[in-house]
């Protein structure tokens, strides 16, 4: 479509500031950001919208609007919510750069245009995918009752033969194309999510190609679309962890311009439908951020109690009686502390939470997730928590969180972040739940304890000796491990003689001669052999309990 059209349009709210010469060019899609340099995500013929949060002062808008025509965008849209009138510095430097310059009316929602662009470029392009934009608006209009996404990846399938499927960052299928028997293995979603993430944090421009088990699939980044969403962020860290991705079981190396486009398209369409998902989480965040606080102010439990009662119905619609609660806390830390972390665990939890085999986003309507600083807290209710065969009860475990997002966020997090979770034990009242929030943050420092990118740690586990590792100093647990294990590291990488791991394998088999050497596959004599070069480079004797303690503490905070 030609710029010249969007004008014609008065729904859209466009006037045109600048660049009367310039309005025969070709739209070929359209972008919504507030970073500075947005260059990574621009492919060029963009209508770039923007809410102006990039600009502080004067100075910010020729470095800004000189990305944009290096680019070859087709045009900037300058929303009037935030400032008024479109600031003249942007209109001058628009006209140096022969860049065409609109303002949107502040009663005008970007994603508005952005549908619109999106249904008319695709409509040209191929009549086929104007079917999934026109479907689509009906369901953005008809409410939650409409279907979703999952309707437009089900035309995606009849209408372009494509089979496809949106993934939260954590490798949960968020929607998907075709019957139950097309739903992609855990261990696919796992791989694919991050994969996704991996390519992200290198600021790699999408759609990523990925084969996996012989199979080629593309990824397409989906960003949220909204007015100071996502696209308003500085810095990738603040969102790579939240992001939607689109799956496509194709190869798009071998698609053509139009068809690259058409995806392009889809995916906001999904950013659409993502950005109206979160929204319907305000109530749920707001509930658990008024019960957070009056359990942090220490609150009479009546008034928590009652305060639980009111968020029942809305996360547990027909449940008559009151929910027994966990609380889980996650922390999200990068390396310079320069990003707050908080926001970014709000949004992991209320995805990772959510039963993994189940598919869609209305699971997690059952989750309230509030944030302070780098922590987010999750009030997790229990319609019914049943007592296991040795009297504990059932709930969330903190394992089985960890078994199901380290992989994927792991590459998220490479190089300079970390995520720590820690699990409650269950809670069946108001008086209960100031200690279950307690239990939990304990349990998380103790997870901050161990190596890893992604660490969880549960409520079971501060009974045993590893409540005590978090709060040695850092310092005394450097001087402590490296008396203790730098002459057999040292040993190995001389001589490669695998003493570490023999060590932890005689400890992981309580000293047991016969276990340790079947386990290692070696003989007696040679396990002997070893154990014993391990006491002569340290001094310690491994059938003295105290050392063999030493040994394994110092290998657990290794």
């Amino acid at each position: 479509m030609r710029l010249r059209a969007l004008l014609d349009t008065d729904a859209l709210g466009l006037r045109l500031l600048g660049g009367e010469d310039e309005l025969d060019r070709t739209v070929r899609g359209v972008m919504t950001t507030d970073l500075r340099d947005p260059s990574r995500y621009l492919a060029g013929g963009e209508l770039v919208l923007t809410g102006l949060a990039w600009r502080r002062d004067a100075s910010d808008t020729e470095p800004f609007v000189r990305i944009l025509a290096s680019a070859g965008v087709a045009a900037l849209a300058a929303g009037e919510a935030e400032l008024g009138d479109v600031p003249a510095d942007i209109v001058e430097a628009c006209a140096r750069h022969r860049l065409p310059l609109f303002a949107v009316n502040e009663s005008v929602a970007f994603a508005t245009i952005t549908e619109h662009v999106v249904r008319q470029v695709s409509g040209e392009r191929a009549g086929d995918l104007a079917a999934v934009v026109d479907r689509h608006r009906r369901l953005m209009t008809s409410g939650p009752a409409g279907g979703g996404p999952d309707v437009v990846l089900d035309l995606l399938g009849t209408d372009l033969d494509l089979r496809a499927w949106v993934l939260s960052p954590a490798g949960r299928t968020i929607a998907g194309s075709g019957a139950a028997g097309t739903a992609l293995p855990a261990t696919v979603c796992a791989r694919l999510a991050g994969e996704h993430l991996a390519a992200a944090r290198t600021g790699r421009r999408g759609p990523h190609r990925v084969a996996v088990e012989g199979v080629t699939y593309s990824l397409f980044p989906v960003r949220t679309s909204g007015r100071g969403a996502g696209g308003a962020s500085r810095d990738v860290r603040e969102t790579v962890l939240s992001d939607w991705v689109l799956a496509v079981e194709a190869d798009a190396g071998d698609w053509p311009e139009e068809r690259l486009d058409l995806l392009q398209g889809v995916t906001q369409l999904i950013a659409v439908e993502r950005d109206r998902r979160d929204a319907a989480r305000t109530v749920r965040r707001r509930l658990a951020q008024e019960v957070l606080e009056l359990v942090q102010t220490g609150a009479a439990p009546a008034e928590i109690a009652a305060r639980l009662r009111v968020a029942a119905p809305v996360l547990l619609p027909g449940l008559g009686a009151a929910p027994h609660w966990q609380v889980v806390v996650a922390r999200v830390e990068w390396d310079g502390g320069d990003i707050e972390g908080g926001p970014v665990a709000q949004a992991l939890l209320e995805e990772i939470l959510v039963d993994p085999g189940a598919a869609g986003p209305e699971p997690s309507d059952r989750i309230a997730v509030a944030h302070t600083g780098d922590e987010a807290i999750a009030l997790l209710p229990l319609p019914a928590v049943s007592t296991e065969h040795d009297g504990s009860e059932s709930g969330l475990l903190a394992d089985a969180l960890l078994e199901s997002v380290r992989a994927p966020l792991s590459a998220g997090l490479d190089g300079d972040g970390r995520l720590t979770l820690g699990v409650s034990a269950s809670v069946h009242s108001a008086e209960g739940l100031r200690g279950a929030l307690e239990e939990a943050r304990h349990a998380r420092r103790v997870a901050a304890a161990r190596p890893g990118r992604v660490c969880a740690a549960g409520h079971q586990e501060l009974a045993s000796h590893v409540l005590l590792l978090p709060f040695v100093p850092d310092d005394v647990r450097r001087a402590f491990t490296a008396r203790l294990l730098d002459p057999l590291r040292e040993y190995d990488q001389r001589h490669r003689a695998e003493l570490i791991p023999t060590l932890e394998a005689f400890l992981d088999c309580d000293g047991s001669w016969t276990r340790c050497a079947a386990r290692l596959h070696l003989h007696v004599n040679t396990l002997r052999y070893r154990v014993g070069r391990i006491e002569q480079l340290t001094g310690r004797d491994l059938s003295r309990l105290e050392d063999k303690l030493d040994f394994f503490l110092a290998l657990r905070m290794s």
